[in-house]
């Protein structure tokens, strides 16, 4: 088990966390959109979230900016937390608008304040779990869109749920956080979430 539980910290990395809930979102409304409709949403997800932050962790990583893709040091955090706010902001006004995916426009608008606090945190050399933040809100989101869509399906949440807590455990085991930061990542992805939910459910 030891063997495997760092798996999931490269599995649910956060760069792949809003491709994995645009897929969930598209799944669940599936009768809403085209297959067209669909492939495009999936690449500007691709290009935005994915592909984007990979180069520039390239290029931060040949500049000596950063050591690891899983950005260890609080001071390595900035830079690419400061551009995945950006990403996330191009994502709201230009891509995921509100009249066309309000549910997933909100994931994503709490992802940016998500993303905002755990800057904040790492401006006051305070480390929060980014995997926490991520896989968090996206649990959150799934349990506000099971309720949203009436799906009464509680299958979704609790794989979420459980998979929360196998990548705290990953990340227990990897010695990359403490106990602390875990919560303090929890917390921070859980609560924009929680509060945004209450303005599409």
């Amino acid at each position: 088990m030891k063997k495997i539980l760092p798996l999931f910290s490269y599995i649910l990395h956060p760069i792949f966390i809003s491709m994995y809930a645009t897929l969930f979102y598209l799944f669940c409304k599936g009768d809403a959109f085209t297959n067209q409709e669909k492939y495009f949403v999936l690449f500007q997800i691709l290009i935005i979230t994915i592909l984007v932050p990979t180069l520039f962790y390239l290029l931060l990583k040949s500049t000596g900016h950063v050591t690891s893709v899983m950005v260890h040091e609080t001071s390595q955090r900035k830079i690419p937390l400061i551009l995945q706010c950006f990403l996330y902001i191009l994502l709201v006004k230009r891509s995921i608008i509100i009249g066309r995916y309000p549910e997933l426009h909100f994931f994503f608008l709490a992802a940016l304040f998500s993303t905002i606090l755990a800057l904040v945190c790492s401006l006051f050399k305070i480390k929060a779990s980014l995997h926490m933040v991520a896989i968090s809100g996206f649990a959150m989101f799934v349990i506000g869109l099971n309720i949203h869509l009436q799906m009464q399906n509680p299958y979704w949440p609790a794989l979420l749920i459980f998979l929360t807590g196998v990548v705290a455990s990953s990340r227990l085991e990897m010695q990359a956080h403490t106990p602390k930061e875990i919560i303090l990542g929890l917390l921070i992805g859980v609560a924009p979430q929680l509060l945004f939910l209450f303005l599409w459910l």
